[in-house]
This record gives structure tokens, sequence and C-alpha cells, in this order.
């Protein structure tokens, strides 16, 4: 690989860049150079979302997997641990178990990552916060309402780092769409279009005994609603990460298409942000011909922006009058925002395993400052957190309470 020019990449600073070690203060009081010691919950044999966070865990060498209850059935938990070369002593039956003895453990866990089916978030999150230990949560928050606002005032209680991994926010062309709008590039916004469709429950997948799909199809497990908790809650965060607008109500349709199914498979509502803005935003996981195609359109008075996840290394920025521009992550015109979620030269992709390590680096930075009783550095604090967990549970509520109320206009709530 040849070197960069040295105006193609901008090199984030040194304190969220990432190295094989770094300086925090042990539990006994000494400095220790050391990574984070991390532990998980769900994410053993069979789960996809396991090991993709463990991936974006170790990109950047800022964490290391030291302890987990990996399953429900204690037999696989300490299987998949054993897999993953985790000492038998910390691979745990319960997470109820593991919570307690990390907690007790001088070379502790630093921080949880809790990856189970949505109905499983809350209890650990609780066990883990209220023992000071910080929290990494797969979205969404939780898998209802009532709980995710239970879960809020514990998390805040405890003072602990939460971060959710609404994976998307961490591309360098979503950050540098989102410092574009707030420099008042797009001028005042007016049409928020979004859109996430996949083709992978085309079927009755759940019944062949597929994993994933029996829990995203089960109110039990996903809660109540299907497309819109799965993929529906990136899009809504999209939209309002980039725009830094609030949706203040929407009308939803919501449907099952698939015969049998009790959940939504797709989805297709009209939003109303504050400020005048007016959105669409369009959900599903039956759309024949589209595997991931998470896509955002955002367009002001003085020009539009779009980006695709599968094209996720660009940007059209579309002024009014103007020829079109197409910014690449590391190319001319990309921002100290991308160049801070940015690993590697111009010319060579990044994607969805490197912004979800986005997130996990980040939130490192944020723990590492606690640990070290200093403020991180601002470019590292632009992590979901318990507000947009929040939110997506309110967008959640809303979208399953209009669309059956044959899509009737309802309230967002703040």
């Amino acid at each position: 690989m040849t070197s960069p020019p040295a105006v193609s990449i901008r090199l984030p600073t040194a304190s969220c860049w990432g190295s094989p070690e770094m300086t925090i203060e042990a539990a006994t009081g000494g400095a220790a150079r050391r990574r984070l010691r991390l532990g998980m919950v769900g994410g053993g044999q069979g789960a996809f979302i396991g090991a993709v966070h463990r991936i974006a865990a170790r990109l950047d060498d800022r964490y290391e997997l030291v302890a987990g209850a990996l399953s429900s059935d204690a037999e696989r938990a300490r299987a998949s641990a054993a897999e993953l070369h985790i000492a038998p002593d910390r691979a745990y039956g319960s997470f109820a178990e593991m919570a307690e003895r990390e907690a007790a453990r001088e070379d502790g866990i630093d921080v949880v990552a809790v990856v189970t089916p949505n109905h499983m978030h809350a209890a650990p999150v609780r066990a883990f916060a209220e023992r000071g230990i910080h929290v990494i949560c797969d979205k969404p928050l939780t898998h209802r309402l009532e709980d995710a606002l239970e879960l809020v005032e514990v998390v805040r209680r405890a003072g602990i780092v939460f971060g959710l991994t609404h994976n998307y926010t961490g591309h360098p062309m979503v950050r540098q769409a989102r410092e574009m709008v707030a420099a008042g590039e797009l001028g005042t916004l007016r049409v928020v279009q979004v859109e996430y469709p996949q083709d992978w429950l085309t079927t009755r997948l759940e019944e062949s005994g597929q994993k994933q799909a029996a829990w995203r199809t089960d109110p039990a497990r996903s809660g109540a609603a299907g497309s819109v908790g799965d993929i529906g809650t990136h899009a809504f965060n999209l939209a309002e990460f980039v725009t830094g607008l609030r949706c203040e109500s929407l009308a939803a349709e919501l449907t099952a298409f698939v015969p049998g199914r009790p959940l939504d498979d797709n989805a297709q509502m009209l939003l109303r942000f504050g400020g005048g803005a007016r959105g669409m935003l369009w959900s599903s996981q039956v759309a024949p011909g589209n595997e991931n195609a998470l896509r955002l359109r955002v367009y002001g008075e003085k020009g539009g922006l779009e980006w695709a996840q599968e094209q996720p290394n660009l940007l059209l920025h579309t002024p009014f009058g103007e020829p079109p521009r197409i910014i690449s992550r590391a190319g001319a015109g990309a921002s100290l925002a991308a160049a801070h979620a940015s690993r590697i030269p111009a010319g060579h992709p990044e994607g969805y395993l490197e912004a979800f390590a986005q997130i996990y680096r980040d939130l490192a930075e944020q723990i590492t400052a606690r640990m070290e009783s200093r403020q991180p550095d601002p470019a590292c604090l632009l992590v979901p957190g318990l507000e947009a967990g929040l939110r997506g549970m309110r967008f959640i509520a809303a979208a399953v309470e209009s669309g059956r109320n044959n899509a009737a206009w309802t309230e967002i709530g703040h």
C-alpha cells in the first residue's frame, strides 16, 4: 500500500485514535497500562450481532473480552466462552452471577456489552449499572416503553457511561452530513426522506428454525413492532442524528404481509418535525432485491444531501443551482468530523464493521476519561445514549399506536 498524499486524510486526535495499550487507573488505585476489560451478555453460539460487537471492540485494540454470560442456556454459555478463549472461572451461566462476581473482583470488567434479544436488555443493564459497571447496549433500548422509562432512571442514578449501538452514526460521511447541516450549508430544512428496506423475511423464514428470524418476529422477545423496531429505529435515529431535528408526530401504516406473522414486516409513515420540516420513513423486510438499503435524503432551502449505507464512503451534496458534488470519505472536502471516524487512506473503503467500531472507540475514550478524571475528547461524544434509546422507544410506541388507529397522526412523547 502506498502512502497517501498529505491532504487526503486527517488523523483523529491521539486520545481517540486507539493503540495497543493505554494508561488508565487500575482498581487498586495505581496506574496500569492495559486495554479496557470487556464482558458480554448474549452473543454466543448461533448469534449474529455478538460477533459483530466483538470485532468492533477489537478493531482499534481498546478492549479485551475477559468475561461472558453468552447464552441463557448455561451449558451453551460455557461452551461459547470456551470457543472465545474466556477463562473458565469467568464463563458464567447467568448475567446475574456475572454482575455480582465481576463487581467483586479487583480485576473485574470495566464495561459490559449487552447483545441479547430485545426483551433481555433491561435486566442485564440494570444489574451491571447498579454495580457501577459501564454499559454498551444493542438497540432498541428495551422491548417495552415502560421498561425503557424505568431503565433510564436506573442508569442516570448509577452515573455510568452508557452507549447504544446505533452503529450507522459511526460512519464518517454520516458525521460529515450532520456537521454540514449544523453549519447551515443546507439552510432551513424542509424535507427528510429515510428508508431501510431488506428482503430476508420475504418468506416465513421463522418457521425454518432460523434463530434471528424467530426472535425478531416474536412479540414476546421483539416487542410490539417487527420491522419498525428492528430497522425502522435505525432509520428514525439516522434522520434525527443528521438533521438535529426532533420528529414531533407521525402517521404510520404497519403491515404484516407474510400470512401468519404476528408483527409488521413493512411500515410506511409520514413525519412532522419541529421547525416545520416534513418527511417520510419506510422500513421493510419483504422488499425483494434489497439487502441492507438504508438511505437518507435531506433537503433545505439552499440544497440537499444524500447518503446510502451500501455506498457509505460517499456523500452527495447538491447545492441549489450548482452542479452536484460527491464528497468521499477521505478525499477533498472531507471534514474533521469525517476524519475522526476514519482509519485508512483515501481509496480504501470503510464500511459496516468500521462504523460499529467507531461507537466502541468513542466509548472507550469516554470511559477512559472517566477513569482518569478528565474531560473526554469532544469529538468522541456523538455516540447515541439514553436520550436516543428513549427516543427510539417512543417512536416505536407512536408508530404502533398510529397503525392500530388507521394511520392517525400520533404524537411522539418527549
